[in-house]
């Protein structure tokens, strides 16, 4: 089954400005339906691997197209993507969770906590340190590595305040974020494979993402 995502994208990107949405209204309501729909598709497939994702709904895991403009030099009042993110967390937090970006030309699949607060990124660092050992277990895992070559992010350019220099997992504990990425073409996002693909990266980064989640919230 094709979708009209890119195609949609692509017109926005073109004429991003409310007298074009006002016109297309229609057509992006189609687009937000589908978003919906396969928002859903993926809750009850994330269930079926961890049954805790039983509880979100499509609105727990989607975003406004809308733009907060108000504090912005770019007054463009529309995102040109739309974007997925399966949470236990909430979709404000800093994750860990999934995320699905559809955008024509640079769609992707991510797992894990972009740019966390001193606090969160501090526990994740603990983590790391105590459990080093099951963390690159976890990054070594053939699986995983079928589709993540590598943690993504910024470094620090100095070792992080209460770790040695010499400390065995230093490189990741220089990180300041920690997330993993997986490319989607036009063609798949098209066509809808991004959703079964989707799972497939799920399964693989599952402990990635567990992991994290064990840093942050224990109560999970």
């Amino acid at each position: 089954m094709l979708n009209e995502y890119i195609k949609f994208l692509t017109a926005l990107k073109q004429n991003n400005h409310k007298e074009w949405m006002d016109a297309n209204r229609d057509w992006y309501y189609k687009i937000r339906v589908q978003l919906i729909n396969d928002i859903e598709k993926t809750i009850t497939n994330i269930s079926k691997i961890d049954r805790r994702f039983q509880r979100l709904t499509a609105k727990d895991c989607m975003f406004r197209i809308n733009r907060d403009i108000r504090f912005s030099n770019d007054k463009r009042p529309y995102k040109e993507n739309l974007a997925m993110y399966f949470s236990l967390l909430g979709k404000k937090s800093y994750g860990p969770g999934y995320y699905i970006h559809i955008e024509p030309g640079n769609s992707f699949f991510a797992c894990g906590c972009w740019m966390p607060p001193a606090d969160v990124l501090s526990k994740i660092r603990q983590e790391i340190d105590y459990n080093g050992n099951d963390f690159v277990k976890i990054l070594k895992d053939k699986n995983f590595k079928k589709y993540f070559s590598k943690i993504e992010g910024e470094k620090v350019k100095t070792t992080p305040k209460g770790y040695d220099k010499d400390n065995p997992m230093i490189e990741y504990l220089k990180l300041k974020s920690y997330i993993v990425t997986y490319p989607f073409s036009d063609k798949e996002i098209n066509d809808e494979s991004f959703l079964s693909t989707s799972i497939s990266l799920i399964k693989a980064c599952r402990s990635f993402h567990d992991f994290l989640l064990t840093a942050i919230d224990e109560e999970h």
